[in-house]
């Protein structure tokens, strides 16, 4: 949503999700911690070789969280410069929990040390980023669109 890179440029690849749940008072999404900086976002993490961005998205956000999803619609891309100056590009999909496969469930660590599911209020003011809010108010968009 910011910073471009010069043309030729790579750009590191990544992709994630927001993970959604309905819930009594509205729909809850799901936050992690990040302790090495300390801040809350969207679970996501680089593409591991030929895997297609889908698979980086299902699989960043099973790592992080413990939790299996699955994709639903994409929500867009963020464009911004990594910790290291690099220019990074991270697809998103809004995503549910896999009623099927649930996963192995959160264990903290050190990429990820807490999860937490958020109404969207609360979600918005925990995010630590301005690119992060601006995808869940887009998230939140098509999640009234579609209700």
């Amino acid at each position: 949503m910011s910073g471009a890179a010069a043309e030729g440029e790579a750009f590191v690849r990544a992709a994630g999700g927001v993970v959604v749940r309905p819930a009594a008072d509205g729909p809850e999404i799901l936050l992690v911690h990040r302790p090495r900086y300390d801040d809350w976002s969207f679970p996501k993490g680089k593409r591991d070789g030929g895997e297609t961005d889908e698979d980086t998205a299902r699989r960043e956000v099973l790592e992080e969280t413990g939790l299996a999803v699955v994709l639903s619609r994409e929500l867009g891309e963020a464009r911004y410069t990594d910790n290291r100056g690099r220019p990074k590009i991270v697809r998103y999909w809004l995503m549910t929990p896999d009623a099927e496969a649930s996963g192995p469930g959160f264990t903290p660590n050190h990429e990820v040390d807490e999860v937490r599911w958020c109404s969207l209020d609360d979600a918005a003011k925990l995010l630590t980023y301005e690119h992060d809010r601006a995808l869940l108010r887009h998230a939140a968009e098509e999640l009234r669109r579609t209700s």
